[in-house]
């Protein structure tokens, strides 16, 4: 008896010992948690700290300095874009600077018929040119482009209608990408087949020259500039949806057949409530990391409509019509860099800033990453 009380004693010390070495080894501290479930006889040590998951996917993220990077440049993009406007008033989005050179013109005013001026009389009027392609200077902060109009400004307000479009456009494919999906991959069957079929046929349509054919359609019908480029992205979301559907309703027909979603239908849960309560936000670390993707390529999509002259109309401005004018003003991509290369930029810090955020949420929401 005495022996094998021996025995259990130092059964439960070797184990102790185990466990603790596994703690103390553990690559992260949600870690410990794991390790301390292979051993569910012996309580958890009092100083180990056990982490959520949102708490761990947070952490993962942050300790990531690309994320952070992608985070700091498309913070400094929108409160450039924003707040910029507030701040620096010395100019408007579609105002024109009428302080080039001077120009003279001459006409003559006829004498009436009695003849009472005897004679005619010269007038000669002076007036202003524009302002146009002006070098950086205190005045205009990036210079004017070739109509006058101030850069800094057109890049502030620009910015807005790029990011929002981008963000317009997401969402809407988003939305149309998760439900279609969502239905198509919990009921199967011929609702599958449909919505499958017409995913098939959308994404063998050519995007570019639809895009061409309906921005003819809208400068025939003279749709006004302001809502041209919307109008433009909701249909270009409406070809764009395909993708995010097929990625959602693959994960569904995983997920489906899982024992909570049996549990589910056992309780008489209705299936709108079975596929937007239990199967969405399963998949929503996918969605998450596919939409902060698609948000640079939407803004690549606005920057090429525009560059081809179908994006947002004169007046108005967008960094794509920014960096447009080149193509028709071979002088200014050589001698005028300012009035072109912001805009480049500002595109080029927005799609590297939410791609870095895509990768890092990617790499946090990943279960497998211990770092």
């Amino acid at each position: 008896m005495q022996d094998k009380n021996n025995l259990e004693e130092q059964l439960n010390q070797e184990t102790a010992e185990e466990k603790q070495v596994v703690l103390e080894t553990a690559p992260a501290e949600g870690a410990a948690e794991a390790a301390a479930d292979k051993f569910d006889d012996t309580p958890l040590d009092k100083n180990v700290k056990l982490m959520s998951p949102m708490r761990m996917v947070v952490r993962r993220f942050f300790r990531s300095k690309l994320s952070i990077a992608g985070i700091i440049m498309l913070v400094i993009l929108f409160v450039f874009s924003w707040f910029g406007p507030v701040v620096y008033r010395a100019w408007g989005e579609t105002e024109t600077d009428y302080s080039g050179k001077l120009e003279y013109s001459s006409y003559v005013d006829e004498a009436d018929e009695d003849g009472e001026y005897g004679g005619s009389v010269m007038l000669i009027v002076t007036e202003r040119s524009i302002n146009s392609l002006a070098a950086p200077s205190g005045k205009h902060l990036l210079g004017s482009d070739e109509r006058g109009m101030d850069v800094f400004t057109r890049l502030m307000y620009g910015g807005r209608l790029s990011l929002l479009v981008s963000f317009i456009a997401v969402i809407l494919t988003t939305v149309l990408g998760v439900v279609l999906g969502g239905v198509a991959g919990y009921y199967g069957g011929w609702v599958d087949n449909v919505i499958m079929r017409i995913c098939d046929i959308l994404m063998c349509l050519p995007t570019l020259p639809l895009m061409l054919i309906l921005g003819t359609v809208l400068d025939s019908n003279n749709v006004p500039g302001q809502y041209y480029i919307y109008l433009l992205m909701v249909l270009l979301s409406v070809f764009s949806w395909p993708g995010m559907a097929r990625l959602v309703r693959g994960q569904i027909l995983f997920l489906r057949e899982q024992e909570y979603m049996v549990a589910a239908e056992a309780m008489g849960y209705s299936p709108a409530r079975r596929i937007f309560k239990h199967l969405i936000p399963n998949v929503l670390p996918q969605i998450i990391v596919s939409t902060t993707m698609s948000l640079g390529s939407m803004i690549l999509y606005e920057s090429t409509l525009s560059y081809l002259n179908l994006g947002v109309k004169d007046p108005y401005a967008s960094w794509g019509t920014m960096v447009s004018i080149i193509s028709s003003r071979p002088d200014i991509l050589q001698g005028n860099v300012w009035v072109w290369i912001p805009a480049g930029l500002c595109i080029i810090l927005a799609v590297l800033a939410f791609n870095f955020i895509g990768d890092g949420l990617r790499d946090a929401l990943d279960p497998k990453q211990r770092r």
